[in-house]
């Protein structure tokens, strides 16, 4: 499996470079301004340090397995490029569905609402999940993988995109008008998904797609409201906590 080190390193690179990337052009180019809150970042890269450990011991080996057990049913066809092109189609389209059951089932929202409880938006934000939510993510997506037979090749790749996408649109960078609307159009940009973070529930419960666009589009949960700087941030009647609590949350909150 050497060459999955390769693609693993490789991944960790490219994830690195468009955090650093995005942190120095949203202070350069902020769609909103706000002071820095260290605290806040601490929180967020402590909850990403806690699941990047849980990475080789959780979610790296669900997924291997997944995928060295997946059914071998796919035509010929459906490999090399034109495979990946389909398989990242069909996983965007998964972590839409994931995503919007997020929402739905209170269970999950335990988890998912320790990303939401984040009052200002930022490339950090993109990694603020809660551990729980990242192992039923990981044990869901595990089943994808097994039924559709996605190499790991594949699902690499796919983590890759999703994350490098995820860090574009939670960042605080103002693209240009023109650009923004021709893009959002295919992807998602920061003034889509920072309608999703406004902390008002009929707003948060849309805009879920992660790379593509189109998704929200097709299952009618796309927001036609335009992000704002009025539009506050966060859970509609909650504010952020520290640390420990927003780890524990989930466990405890009724």
């Amino acid at each position: 499996m050497i060459w999955l080190s390769h693609y693993i390193v490789s991944k960790g690179g490219i994830i690195f470079a468009s955090l650093i990337s995005l942190m120095l052009l949203e202070r350069a180019f902020p769609m909103v301004k706000v002071r820095a809150n260290l605290n806040r970042i601490a929180r967020n890269f402590s909850l990403a340090g806690f699941n990047a450990l849980l990475g080789p011991f959780i979610v790296i080996p669900v997924t291997s397995y997944a995928a060295d057990y997946a059914l071998d049913w796919r035509p010929e066809w459906w490999s090399g490029w034109m495979g990946l092109v389909v398989d990242l189609l069909i996983l965007d389209c998964w972590i839409y569905v994931w995503h919007r059951l997020n929402h739905v089932v209170h269970f999950l929202w335990r988890f998912h609402e320790v990303h939401h409880l984040d009052e200002n938006l930022d490339a950090t934000s993109a990694l603020r999940f809660h551990f729980g939510e990242v192992i039923l993510s990981s044990l869901v997506r595990a089943g994808v993988i097994l039924l559709v037979g996605v190499p790991l090749m594949n699902v690499v790749a796919f983590e890759t995109l999703v994350t490098v996408a995820a860090i574009f649109h939670h960042s605080n960078l103002k693209l240009p008008d023109k650009i923004d609307a021709i893009l959002s159009r295919i992807i998602v940009t920061p003034s889509l998904h920072w309608v999703h973070h406004h902390a008002l529930r009929s707003d948060t419960d849309s805009n879920y797609s992660t790379i593509l666009s189109v998704w929200d589009r097709i299952f009618a949960s796309r927001n036609v409201s335009k992000f704002n700087s009025a539009m506050k941030i966060g859970v509609e009647g909650l504010s952020d906590v520290q640390i420990v609590r927003l780890i524990l949350r989930p466990f405890y909150k009724a």
